[in-house]
């Protein structure tokens, strides 16, 4: 498995991620640009909440009947000539896919930008073989590979994290001498992508949706990328999470259109396009097609809790409205999965050694549940995450646990609750601090600017307000105001 993108600690990715000033003003400024559009493209639908209705429909039917319609396409692809491989590791997806490229002495190879390659580390295994080069043709994502392959930090936007300046030095090793404007840096790479395309031997996808009962691949992108990728070279190879499927084109052209404007804002993206073998007549497309249904650890999820995150259709939505990745963007999360979706999926993927502080990366805002297209809980995943790690595996051997499990006992009697209570504001006189304060009716005892462990991860990003008098707290307030209440009652 080698979706991690980072061996450093959580917290050291969360420190980088915070010095990164201008990737965080890349995302801020790529979030508010995507909520305006995004809700416009929305409203232009109309009635969306039906929409996601239909389309969490569409995902739980597919994952209830998922080997039912995965026998279906497999069998559909193969009556055309095409054929499918079952891979239920990563390893077992990129051998069989070394093996193509083998028997078809494939030297160039083009790819389409695709999460679940990257997932599985395809590129570099494939350039592992004697004197064959490979190219990813979706602009991003050739970007990346030339800037010593760097790692993408969003779903839909990779180089969200690179400016002008640092894409001009990249294209400056491939002999580019223009300037940082992004039209000429555009064409430069279009023209140096077009010239490898037309000497390509082997293709290879992704996949939004497979379409099950005609065997057909359908992919949406921006550039058109993927459509050259099909035609030109004369053998495919299509790679796909096994989840990916749809009953037929009726419910992908559902999905096409709430992943466009989910993902990107738009109608549609640029190119919508359905593949397959080449038939007779057709002048373009692969004569030999590959399809490699991926496993990797998606299984997981099936029949569990978490079988809701094989809902998605990574259209990144849930990123765009994220406060923690708007803070700490893709490379915080050390996952190619980053955001609500990749807190949720990757745990799912690869364990909670390795990726438990995921859930714990978020403020359960539920903004990712609420922008949804097909409606997947992801604030009440991350919290059956914890759950699971705290509560049935037992995994917070910290002082923390300490604290909280007394926290329990205290708070859980009436006696100690309320000497608790009484006690916090003499208790906090020594951290806190006064200063003038401009909201009303607010009991102005100071703040706390450093508290010490458990309560120190909120005022290291924050002021803590020092806990008011007894007889201000709310629970004196409420039986006062009760107690007015009834006697305005009794009066009448």
């Amino acid at each position: 498995m080698t979706i991690s993108t980072s061996d450093k600690p959580f917290l050291t990715r969360v420190k980088e991620s915070e010095n990164d000033h201008f990737m965080q003003q890349s995302v801020a400024k790529a979030q508010d640009a995507q909520w305006d559009k995004r809700t416009a493209a929305r409203e232009e639908l109309g009635n969306w909440e039906q929409w996601r209705d239909l389309g969490e429909q569409i995902r739980q039917h597919v994952i209830k009947y998922l080997p039912d319609y995965l026998e279906q396409f497999s069998d559909n692809v193969e009556k055309k000539g095409g054929h499918v491989f079952f891979a239920q590791t990563d390893e077992q997806a990129v051998n069989y896919i070394k093996k193509i490229a083998k028997e078809k002495k494939a030297h160039r190879i083009v790819k389409s930008k695709s999460m679940v390659t990257t997932e599985i580390n395809l590129d570099k295994a494939l350039l592992s073989l004697p004197e064959t080069s490979l190219m990813e043709t979706d602009l991003a994502e050739f970007i990346l590979q030339e800037d010593n392959w760097d790692e993408p930090t969003h779903i839909v936007f990779p180089t969200l994290h690179k400016n002008r300046d640092q894409i001009q030095n990249v294209f400056k090793k491939l002999g580019y001498s223009g300037s940082n404007d992004p039209e000429e840096m555009a064409k430069f790479a279009r023209k140096y992508l077009r010239e490898y395309f037309m000497q390509a031997d082997l293709g290879i996808t992704g996949c939004n949706f497979a379409i099950a009962d005609n065997g057909m691949i359908n992919l949406v992108t921006n550039e058109g990328n993927a459509d050259l990728t099909m035609a030109i070279p004369k053998t495919q190879i299509v790679v796909m999470g096994m989840e990916r499927i749809v009953p037929s084109l009726k419910e992908a052209e559902v999905l096409d259109n709430m992943l466009s404007r989910s993902a990107v804002g738009q109608k549609l993206t640029s190119y919508c396009s359905f593949s397959g073998p080449q038939v007779n007549g057709e002048s373009d497309g692969p004569t030999d097609f590959h399809v490699v249904i991926l496993d990797n650890g998606r299984s997981n999820a099936l029949g569990t809790d978490f079988e809701p995150v094989l809902q998605c259709i990574r259209c990144g939505a849930c990123l765009n409205v994220c406060p923690i990745y708007r803070h700490i963007g893709g490379h915080g999360y050390g996952s190619i999965y980053p955001g609500p979706i990749g807190a949720v999926l990757s745990p799912v993927l690869d364990g909670y050694e390795k990726f438990g502080d995921l859930p714990f990366a978020s403020s359960l805002c539920a903004a990712c549940t609420e922008t949804c297209p097909v409606r997947i809980p992801l604030h009440q995943l991350l919290i059956k995450h914890r759950k699971v790690m705290m509560d049935k595996l037992k995994m917070d051997h910290s002082f923390n646990n300490v604290l909280m499990k007394g926290a329990g006992v205290a708070t859980s009697s009436p006696i100690l609750f309320k000497i608790a209570l009484e006690g916090a504001h003499m208790g906090s006189a020594p951290l806190s601090k006064s200063k003038e304060t401009s909201v009303d009716n607010l009991f102005n005892y100071g703040h706390i600017e450093k508290a010490p462990s458990i309560a120190s991860g909120w005022t290291d990003v924050r002021d803590l307000a020092r806990p008011p008098k007894h007889s201000d707290d709310f629970r004196s307030w409420y039986k006062k105001h009760k107690k007015e209440q009834q006697e305005g009652v009794s009066h009448d």
